[in-house]
């Protein structure tokens, strides 16, 4: 469905005597060269996308691509526009789950056309904030691909955040003396980071065009705004690779922390064992019944091997107890 639709003159937002569905009626308000329209989408179906693309004259393949989503992030230029797929991310804290929507954009010379999938990443804030500055907006088209792109990666920030959080008290449950099994948790944080860096990783070099201003299509003016973003892409870039890589510290030392628990644990069975065994086998000795055996008829005979088991057991509990064995 389309949320929202307004044409832009000298970075405002002009009113028009027409719905937010006369997408022909609001371009042609695009006699000047600075005016532009600014068309958003949601979930948008075959029908829908096809009407905007016979408007806008998009190019089949990337229509065809904003409608089944699931794109990797790229930046392609067709004859008459450029399309733009970012990954949106959001963090759901409760299931240590990073949860992935996309946006498309499709930019020309009088228009922007972003078509959103999922639920995150809303882009009406985004609208709102860039209407209020009229210097930016000023910038035409450029400009709102810029707003969609900080939109996007600054949700990548705070879900870079909550993962920092989250590491954090994967580290500090590996290192506390009590007895945790952090494995799972370590793998699914694992898998959520190989998320995020999908996301990341492959929108760096389109950012880092936008931000030389190489890309063909764009206002060179507004690379400064990109060179912004391309910033805080980095930044998560790189807080994303070093908490993959504290998390597979921390799952070697989960790993030998349960080496050296079951290492205790053996000795101690060991020493547990160790004073069994001495007390059986001197009763095994003594039971045996021999005619012809020391103390056999000896009226102390009993008490003494039982005074005697207690003893060579108790030394042997202080001994064991003394080298840490129990």
């Amino acid at each position: 469905m389309i949320v929202d639709s307004a044409l832009y003159r000298n970075g405002t937002r002009v009113a028009v005597d027409c719905s937010a569905q006369d997408l022909k009626t609001l371009r042609a308000g695009c006699i000047e060269p600075d005016a532009f329209v600014w068309v958003g989408l949601h979930n948008p179906t075959s029908a829908e996308l096809n009407r905007v693309a016979q408007v806008f004259d998009l190019h089949p393949l990337a229509v065809e691509d904003a409608l089944l989503a699931h794109q990797r992030p790229k930046l392609e230029r067709y004859d008459r526009s450029l399309f733009l797929v970012l990954k949106t991310l959001w963090y759901v804290d409760e299931d240590d789950a990073v949860e992935t929507g996309e946006i498309n954009v499709f930019m020309g010379r009088d228009f922007v056309i972003t078509v959103r999938h999922g639920a995150g990443a809303e882009l009406h804030t985004a609208r709102l904030t860039l209407e209020s500055k009229a210097d930016v907006l000023n910038h035409g088209p450029s400009a709102v691909v810029y707003a969609v792109c900080d939109r996007v990666v600054d949700d990548y920030v705070r879900v870079a955040a909550e993962l920092e959080i989250d590491v954090d008290e994967i580290e500090t449950s590996v290192f506390s003396p009590d007895r945790t099994d952090d494995s799972a948790r370590i793998y699914v944080l694992k898998r959520e980071i190989a998320e995020v860096r999908r996301a990341v990783m492959p929108l760096r070099e389109p950012m880092r065009q936008a931000a030389t201003g190489l890309v063909q299509g764009m206002d060179p003016e507004a690379a400064p705004f990109f060179r912004d973003v391309s910033d805080h892409l980095s930044k998560v870039s790189d807080t994303i690779d070093n908490l993959d890589t504290l998390l597979s510290t921390a799952f070697e030392a989960h790993l030998a922390r349960i080496s050296i628990q079951q290492n205790e644990d053996m000795r101690k069975i060991s020493a547990g064992a160790a004073l069994v065994l001495v007390p059986t086998l001197i009763a095994g000795v003594y039971g045996m019944n021999f005619d012809h055996m020391p103390e056999l008829h000896w009226l102390f005979g009993y008490p003494f091997a039982l005074v005697l088991m207690a003893s060579v057991s108790g030394y042997l509990y202080r001994r064991f107890k003394a080298s840490g064995w129990l």
